[in-house]
């Protein structure tokens, strides 16, 4: 279905600025972006994937990972192909990168009010806009994110954090949560590796701040290359200093995948001292990721130190907290607005 695209703009000679993403890709005659999924049509743009749906599951939200957001609960989680960025180490190629190579998009044809509706029969509290780069579905999120809200479930975005101010803008109120890549605290990581910049990732996450949005973040953690005492403290801080202690740092193990066969998994001692640098940079959240069974993903309070949310990979064993508060010493743990009706 040929689906006009919302945020560009027309230039000369019928070619369009995209002002969906910071790239802003000026798109010739009959020509896509870089993300592979917006088609300039006779000097239209149109969005190529609105209905092609090729992900939908029923997730923990602490999958996402969010782990101060709805903490038990299901959400229902919808992809398309494509994405803006082009990640030598993407841990889902096969959803994203088809679109940037040129091939046609596959996917199911599912209205926005049908999602809503298996949200809703599955007793989902959310809606997440996952597994490839939400940006490039932004007209099916939004209308998807519009429905949600009238039907009193929370929307979540799980993104690179490359969209334009425009794309945050009109997002607005739409979005509750969000857990953002980190993925290294050097622009020519994101140039060489990504295909991207970090400067405009660090601004939209400021940004998301200012729009009231639950923050999360996510650093996949790569053996020599983004894995130095250095970066990881430039890491710990900025989310310390702009984004507030209480935000989450997720440190995540990485695994040979896509154009990174070569390299090896992410030492289990490398995580932990990620874990001690953010926490000796006023932290008070930060967790450790894709290691089954580590006692580093439980909650511990930063007013009294006890573990108030113990947990196994996505599942939560024990939940002490009451309303989100610390029942030893009173500490609000988890915000009340972040807690699911049950909670």
């Amino acid at each position: 279905m040929k689906t006009p695209a919302l945020l560009w703009r027309s230039l000369e000679d019928s070619a369009v600025q995209c002002q969906l993403c910071a790239h802003f890709c000026r798109i010739e005659d009959g020509t896509r972006g870089q993300c592979g999924v917006r088609e300039n049509r006779s000097g239209q743009l149109f969005s190529l994937s609105y209905d092609k749906v090729a992900a939908l599951n029923l997730d923990p939200v602490e999958k996402k990972p969010l782990f101060h957001f709805l903490p038990g609960t299901k959400t229902l989680s919808i992809g398309t192909q494509g994405c803006n960025l082009a990640c030598a180490f993407c841990q889902n190629a096969s959803l994203s990168q088809p679109p940037r190579q040129g091939k046609a998009l596959s996917g199911e044809a599912i209205p926005p009010r049908e999602i809503i509706r298996m949200a809703q029969t599955s007793g989902a509290a959310s809606v997440a806009y996952t597994y490839s780069e939400p940006t490039i579905f932004f007209e099916l999120m939004r209308e998807t994110a519009i429905l949600a809200r009238e039907a009193g479930l929370a929307n979540i975005m799980v993104s690179n954090g490359f969209q334009s101010p425009q794309c945050l803008d009109a997002l607005g109120d739409l979005i509750q949560a969000v857990n953002i890549d980190i993925k290294s605290f050097r622009e020519e990581f994101y140039r060489d590796i990504c295909a991207a910049r970090l400067e405009p990732v660090l601004k939209n996450l400021t940004h998301m701040k200012r729009l009231g949005w639950h923050i999360e973040t996510t650093t996949l953690i790569i053996p020599d290359l983004n894995d130095s005492d250095r970066e990881l403290t430039e890491i710990a801080r900025f989310v310390h200093d702009e984004l507030g202690k209480d935000t989450a740092w997720h440190v995540s193990r990485f695994h040979p995948c896509h154009q990174m066969l070569d390299h090896a998994p992410t030492p289990l001692d490398t995580l932990k001292r990620a874990y001690d640098i953010g926490r000796a940079a006023g932290l008070s959240h930060v967790f450790v990721g894709n290691v089954p069974g580590s006692d580093l993903e439980n909650t511990i309070c930063p007013g009294c130190g006890q573990m108030v949310v113990e947990r196994v990979g996505f599942t939560i064993l024990r939940n002490r907290l009451q309303r989100g508060v610390c029942p030893g010493c009173g500490e609000v743990v988890i915000r009340p607005e972040n807690l699911g009706k049950g909670d």
